[in-house]
């Protein structure tokens, strides 16, 4: 298979009853429609495993080639979805967006609970990412992240913001964008796994770039990872990323948006075990899709992985080849070529 046969993550799915408030809302972040497609009940039921007509509409973001929006729009949705689930459960999905301005955001938030919507957020947390020199406060430029969390009943988001420095190719800022914001740039799952085989998956059979490979984060060193994930003194969690292919495992500076981040709890914390939640039919995020070349031959090397409920290639919404599968981990993903 060619290095470039997968890229980033192509589209976080989320699906609606009324697409138009959803429609309105990423238009904020820089978003407008692109495409617009719709299939019967007993094709959805192939490809999506709901018994549902479906349309759909795909919400694309200036040039971007990934980290688009579908809009899922069920005839007879399955459940409510995550809706203000916290984020330490399995099952979760979040989507990462770049912004110039992330107290413009907190500012909606903090009218949106104001005027009792519903609505849970953390205020931006100042995080390190990427080792960066240590400064002198008053002194010397400081090199980080503000990153905050935003759940709403369609949407669970983290936003962050960078300071004195740059990743070329990660997240395009769309500066006319009233929240002037990237596409997506990363997209977030949790698991519990001890044995990490589930990790394997998206390494050897999707042939994605594992960069950053099981970073600790504690209570005590995890000033972002905290107050997201709600730990509690003594509680830890592992992350782990892939990556596009082009991307670098040594040189963050050569980092790809469309990373996928998998966040991974000791199996001796009890988690709620969310899925049902989470995957198609559902209201809110409950799907990631990649973009492939060889479509074929992903699905034979996906039939001879531990994936489950792997459905034949056919037509998608928006007239392209397409399958899906539920991964070791217990996530639904759905391939496009």
């Amino acid at each position: 298979m060619a290095q470039n046969s997968i890229e980033g993550i192509y589209e976080v799915c989320i699906g609606v009853s009324d697409p138009i408030p959803m429609i309105q809302y990423w238009e904020q972040f820089g978003y407008q429609i692109g495409q617009m497609g719709e299939l019967p009940a007993s094709a959805v039921q192939d490809l999506y495993g709901v018994d549902s007509s479906l349309r759909s509409v795909r919400l694309t973001h200036q040039n971007a080639d990934h980290g688009l929006i579908r809009l899922m729009i069920w005839k007879k949705p399955t459940n409510e979805g995550l809706k203000l689930t916290p984020m330490r459960v399995t099952g979760n999905r979040w989507a990462s967006t770049l912004t110039t301005n992330v107290l413009n955001i907190l500012n909606h938030a903090e009218k949106a609970e104001k005027d009792g919507l519903p609505i849970k957020y953390i205020n931006p947390v100042w995080t390190v990412i990427y080792q960066a020199p240590k400064g002198l406060p008053f002194v010397d430029s400081l090199v980080g992240v503000r990153e905050m969390m935003l759940l709403q009943p369609l949407t669970r988001q983290v936003l962050f913001q960078r300071f004195n420095y740059t990743v070329p190719n990660y997240g395009n800022i769309n500066q006319s964008a009233t929240f002037q914001t990237s596409q997506v740039t990363h997209m977030g799952m949790v698991i519990q796994d001890d044995s990490k085989e589930t990790l394997k998956f998206y390494e050897e059979v999707l042939g994605l770039l594992r960069t950053q490979d099981e970073i600790e984060n504690t209570y005590d060193n995890a000033p972002g990872g905290r107050p997201i994930f709600e730990l509690q003194p003594g509680e830890r969690f592992w992350v782990t990323s892939f990556d596009d292919p082009r991307a670098s495992k040594s040189d963050w500076r050569l980092a790809r948006s469309g990373r996928m981040y998998i966040i991974r709890f000791p199996e001796e914390i009890t988690l709620d075990n969310c899925f049902h939640q989470a995957e198609p039919g559902c209201l809110g995020m409950s799907l990631y899709t990649y973009r492939v070349q060889e479509i074929k031959e992903y699905r034979d090397r996906i039939m001879a992985s531990k994936a489950t409920k792997v459905t034949p290639i056919i037509t998608n919404e928006f007239g392209e080849q397409s399958f899906s599968f539920i991964s070791p981990d217990g996530y639904f993903w759905t391939l496009i070529d």
